[in-house]
Formats: C-alpha cells, structure tokens, sequence
C-alpha cells in the first residue's frame, strides 16, 4: 500500500479478533469538485449502517466540511494535494446494550495544525464563513486531531443511537 496513511494505519491499535478491514476507502485529490463524489459515496453506506436520515445529512455535512478545509486551510487551495478517507464500522457496549456506529478517517500531507490556533467563532456573530468546526463537532459524536510525522489525521466518529453518558462513557471497539 502507497498511499499516504498506510504507514499510520499499520501504527493503529487493532483488535485482537480481526484486522483492520475498512468498509470504504477513498483516495483523492484535493479538487472541490469531488467533494461531490465523497458526499455520494458516504451516503448509501450510512444508511447501510443504520443511521437515520437525519445523522446520515449530518455525517455528510461533517466530513464535507472537514475535506473542505484540509483543501481550503492545509492544502491553500492547490488542487492537486492527496486526501484519504477511510471508513469503518464501530461498535461499542454502553449498558449492556450494542451501539453501531461508524469511524470516518481523513488524513493529509498538509502544513501540521495548530489547534490552539483555530478559534471558534461565536454562533451570535452573523457573516459568511468560519462555523465549519461548529458543524463538525455539532455531528460527531468525536472529533480527535493528530499529527504523525508528515500526516496529519483527523479521526471522526457517530454512533447511530448516542448514549446518555456521552462519547467518552464506554469503550470502542472496530468491528
């Protein structure tokens, strides 16, 4: 495998009973114009796994605005930059019961990010621009940024029925 996340990838933990088997991979370039083809890939394996319409629009909505700003802030526009995403089913036992949900991985070969660095914009200011972490972080269950060597990786995560306790109350295991 050559593409920009293998090495990362092979660096994950894994679970004991299986191997790292992702449902989707998609590399691309960072052109706008398949921005298209991600939203119309996720969308049919969302309702594969289960998620309502309503957090399948918003899983949608995460991951478009996150690919938008790796191709708009990490890549300044160049259009030929590569972008990975992998996405895999999750399931995690939150009071005796099974929850599904789903990991969505992007990484890139962009300038590191500096989180301290990306101020939230307050929801009351009105103008165009600047609530895409609002909306990725509105969608998702997790959002978790990293940087690993020359990659950076953002790990997004949905489960389609949310606990109580939140994201962080029980246990993720890859399925």
């Amino acid at each position: 495998m050559t593409p920009v996340a293998a090495k990362q990838l092979r660096g994950m933990k894994k679970s004991p009973k299986i191997a790292r088997a992702f449902l989707l991979k998609l590399e691309l370039r960072s052109h706008p114009t398949l921005l298209c083809v991600i939203r119309g890939a996720l969308e049919p394996l969302m309702d594969m796994l289960g998620f309502s319409a309503e957090h399948t629009r918003a899983i949608i909505r995460a991951v478009d605005e996150a690919v938008a700003n790796i191709m708009r802030h990490s890549y300044h526009g160049r259009l030929d930059q590569p972008i990975e995403v992998y996405c895999n089913r999750l399931q995690r036992s939150t009071n005796g019961e099974a929850e599904q949900g789903v990991e969505i991985l992007l990484f890139d070969c962009g300038a590191a990010v500096d989180t301290t660095k990306i101020p939230a914009r307050s929801l009351d200011e009105i103008r165009p621009g600047g609530l895409g972490l609002h909306i990725i972080r509105g969608s998702m269950d997790t959002v978790q940024y990293k940087r690993a060597g020359r990659l950076n990786r953002l790990r997004l995560v949905k489960y389609a029925h949310p606990s109580k306790g939140g994201c962080g109350s029980s246990e993720e295991n890859p399925s």
